[in-house]
């Protein structure tokens, strides 16, 4: 087996079972909570290294300058902020920061994709 399909078979695993989390979270958030063991009242720290790992993906984006991957950063950035704001939103809590930020996420995904076609381009 090559170190390529090695890191792709560890990728693919890693997107089935976080997909799986997150069809568990959007169907049933408490079973969501029971199959991956997180606990309410530590949500905020969770959010926190989460928001960390997030400004980890975004420093190695800014070093290694791949826009493809650049793309689907901000692609999402996009859905998380907009779901937030929909999620807020609808239960009639301030939405804006989460919103403003899903929209700011999708203009840089369109200016990220325009440089990573021009650069394909030859441009």
């Amino acid at each position: 087996m090559t170190l390529s399909l090695l890191v792709t078979a560890f990728l693919a695993i890693g997107v089935v079972l976080v997909g799986y989390m997150a069809f568990l979270f959007w169907t049933n958030p408490d079973r969501g909570l029971k199959e991956t063991t997180h606990r309410v009242e530590k949500l905020p720290y969770v959010l926190a290294d989460r928001y960390t790992a997030f400004a980890v993906m975004g420093l190695g984006m800014i070093a290694f300058g791949d826009y493809p991957i650049i793309t689907v950063y901000f692609l999402s950035g996009a859905i998380m902020g907009l779901s937030d704001g929909a999620i807020y939103a609808r239960a009639g809590h301030p939405h804006i920061k989460h919103t403003a930020s899903g929209v700011l996420s999708l203009l840089a995904m369109g200016i990220s994709a325009v440089a990573w076609a021009t650069t394909t381009a030859g441009g």
